[in-house]
């Protein structure tokens, strides 16, 4: 019943480059796949564990200089600067922090805006923006490199190795966790130099809740799948460590019986840290395309 399309292979170089992205979409037929993203201009960006807000400020400049009404909200706990975070670890508030409280942040700043909006999050914040379009609360969504959903799940060495820091269980989970440089290198930075992986570790990498690290094991990280609502793209990075490519498209297969338009993307070479990595331009530009494509007024 439900057809699956292969998307014209988009080489998206730029002089930061970046290599190519290969894509392919899964939705019911046309007359059952309705939904597409209103007319709305605004867009929220959500960020991901160890982050904040600050990843997405080149972003937002991009987004705002094409006409978009941009916002990057923290997550609670992540307000102040990158260095007193990393101050006050281990804070025994941050410790507390769960996913709920985070999706609860979300859903009451949506809910001050003039217009639903389309959620970009990465990481957590991908998964984060899965489940308030499942809330029928946005426009559509776009998740990089997404924290997978409970029952979505990787026995990669990589993603073991990578995600250990939150997910190893004889570490207790009311005490956060700090990433070292090297966890960051592997997990977020792999192959880039080392100059710029010690740059982006101790200019945008924070403490995190181990609470959160873990929710996708529990049922605050449970998806529905099948239920109706406005299109999801869902953006891999080919050299991730800590969620590669294959997990993504394993979420990506979860909405086959989905009765909307549901897209994946993967992006070669390009790690977790895809939204600073050089070369970042290349996936702003296939985002905004696939907005553009999918908008009910196009």
């Amino acid at each position: 019943m439900f057809r699956f399309t292969s998307i014209i292979t988009l080489v998206l170089c730029t002089l930061l480059g970046s290599g190519c992205a290969t894509g392919s979409r899964q939705t019911a037929p046309l007359a059952e796949a309705e939904k597409q993203i209103p007319a709305t201009q605004t867009v929220v960006f959500i960020h991901g564990m160890y982050m904040t807000p600050d990843v997405w400020s080149d972003w937002q400049t991009w987004f705002s200089e094409r006409g978009y009404i941009t916002y990057a909200p923290p997550w609670p706990l992540h307000e102040v600067s990158v260095k007193e975070q990393n101050n006050q670890h281990p804070s025994k508030q941050l410790g507390q922090l769960t996913l709920n409280d985070i999706l609860e942040n979300y859903r009451q700043f949506i809910a001050t805006l003039d217009e639903p909006p389309i959620v970009i999050g990465h990481s957590m914040g991908g998964l984060i923006a899965q489940k308030l379009l499942e809330e029928d609360i946005t426009a559509g969504a776009v998740a990089v490199n997404s924290a997978p959903p409970k029952g979505v799940l990787s026995f990669k060495f990589s993603f073991i190795r990578a995600n250990l820091p939150h997910l190893n269980l004889f570490l207790s989970s009311d005490i956060p966790s700090q990433l070292s440089l090297s966890q960051f290198s592997y997990g977020f930075a792999n192959d880039m130099s080392t100059d710029d992986q010690a740059f982006f570790y101790e200019n945008f990498i924070v403490p995190e809740s181990r609470k959160v690290g873990r929710a996708p094991l529990g049922s605050s990280g449970k998806i529905n799948y099948t239920t109706a609502r406005e299109p999801l793209l869902i953006i891999a990075g080919g050299n991730d460590h800590i969620i590669p490519a294959s997990l993504n498209r394993s979420n990506y297969k979860k909405y086959r019986k989905s009765p909307s338009i549901t897209d994946f993307v993967e992006f070669e070479g390009r790690n977790h840290l895809t939204v600073l990595q050089p070369g970042w331009q290349t996936v702003t530009e296939y985002i905004d395309g696939w907005i553009t494509q999918n908008r009910s007024n196009h």
